[in-house]
């Protein structure tokens, strides 16, 4: 914790100072979306006040301006996750759209009725869905690696699954609902080993834990801008080269076109084949702040304290009477998932929030997780790198008054 000023951090994050019912905010729902420091919010404003345009179209001074500034973020976004190439990496709406993007052109290019997509126990709705759409389409199966009871995946069943008939492998990186870190390096090579190509969801691990796609050897990854202190409404698609040139476009329109006349188009060339129309300008070109503001800080830095606060949270909350975690995996990063015998997490939540303390109950979009665990939801606090002990500290607090007031 010594590498890191936590306070001065918090002083860069200007909605951190605002009350909430009166009481000081603690924010622990940061597994939905992370808050802003000022530098992100200064780079929108500097966008509409400085160079507001659209991209890669016009010739005039701001178009020009606004282009490199959002081609700059490619590249950021490129030395992040450690591309080969930039033209690997396609700007989206976030993670949702991302993998919407895979399950569609790959989906149309590669699976037919009798193939298989292999998920896993623990996803977001968003990396279940579109699978199950695109399996209903083509006739294909959705197979299930199944869980244990701390939230880890029984990788002897996924070995099982995989078979000639495995098409694609779309898995979390860290679950949203438990927390889990999931052993995606052995993953990624049981897949391959069968020539079985891998997506990985990052969405709740690209701010926490350092990614190199080139040494994971990853096929395709998606994260969303809005979980890594950015702006909403932008995400990454990394791809693979070759499986990027193999897939038809996602979407027809502007900037993903070469020539277009009545009788034939012909597409662009990478990464432009994937963006077709205006993007979200101003927040792909925030993004690239908070990338800088990540690396100012360090990610390796960011993960060990967190680790350190997420451990500290562990224990203390240990101490509220008739607790329940769900999600004890030996490997977890910056959510806790509880709930508390005799209590329904949406009550214990209301309550927080009367103290100031925003947590998130329900079942998260992990429906799945839920059921397993035969519970309505849970009560989720998620940290990042401006939560504080003193703030577990009135979280902990908080839940034991609310239990007393509901049991």
């Amino acid at each position: 914790m010594s590498n890191l000023d936590i306070q001065k951090i918090r002083e860069d994050f200007p909605i951190l100072k605002r009350q909430v019912n009166g009481k000081p905010l603690i924010y622990l729902d940061n597994g939905a979306t992370t808050q802003k420091p000022k530098l992100v919010i200064d780079a929108i404003m500097s966008y509409y006040t400085d160079m507001n345009s659209n991209v890669h179209r016009g010739v005039h001074y701001l178009s020009q301006i606004s282009t490199d500034a959002f081609e700059v973020t490619r590249r950021k976004l490129q030395e992040f996750i450690n591309a080969a190439h930039d033209y690997e990496v396609i700007i989206t709406k976030g993670t949702t759209d991302s993998i919407n993007l895979v399950a569609t052109c790959y989906g149309r290019e590669f699976v037919h009725a009798g193939d298989e997509i292999i998920v896993s126990a623990m996803e977001h709705h968003s990396n279940i869905v579109p699978w199950q759409m695109l399996c209903e389409e083509r006739g294909a199966t959705l197979k299930v690696i199944p869980m244990n009871e701390e939230g880890e995946l029984d990788m002897e069943a996924y070995k099982a699954l995989l078979n000639e008939k495995t098409k694609l492998v779309s898995v979390n990186y860290v679950s949203n609902a438990l927390g889990t870190i999931n052993p995606v390096r052995e993953i990624i090579q049981l897949a391959h080993a069968q020539g079985v190509p891998v997506l990985l969801d990052a969405a709740q691990a690209v701010q926490h834990i350092k990614i190199d796609v080139q040494e994971l050897d990853v096929d395709f990854l998606a994260f969303s801008g809005h979980k890594m202190y950015g702006p909403t409404g932008v995400g990454v698609l990394y791809g693979k080269a070759e499986w990027l040139n193999k897939i038809p476009p996602y979407q027809g329109g502007g900037d993903m076109i070469k020539d277009v006349t009545f009788e034939k188009t012909t597409y662009n060339e990478l990464p432009f084949k994937f963006e077709a129309g205006t993007p979200n300008i101003e927040a792909g070109i925030a993004l690239n702040a908070a990338i800088d503001y990540i690396n100012d800080l360090g990610i390796e830095n960011i993960k060990a304290y967190e680790d350190e606060l997420l451990a500290y949270a562990t224990e203390q909350l240990s101490t509220v009477e008739g607790i329940r975690f769900i999600g004890t995996a030996k490997e977890k990063s910056s959510v806790i998932s509880f709930v508390v015998d005799g209590t329904h997490p949406y009550d214990i939540g209301v309550i927080l929030d009367k103290l100031g303390i925003a947590v998130r109950t329900g079942h998260h979009c992990a429906q799945p997780v839920m059921d397993q665990f035969h519970i309505p939801g849970t009560v989720r606090a998620s940290l990042a790198v401006y939560n504080t002990k003193e703030e577990i500290d009135a979280l902990v607090a908080g839940v034991k008054r609310a239990t007393a007031m509901l049991v």
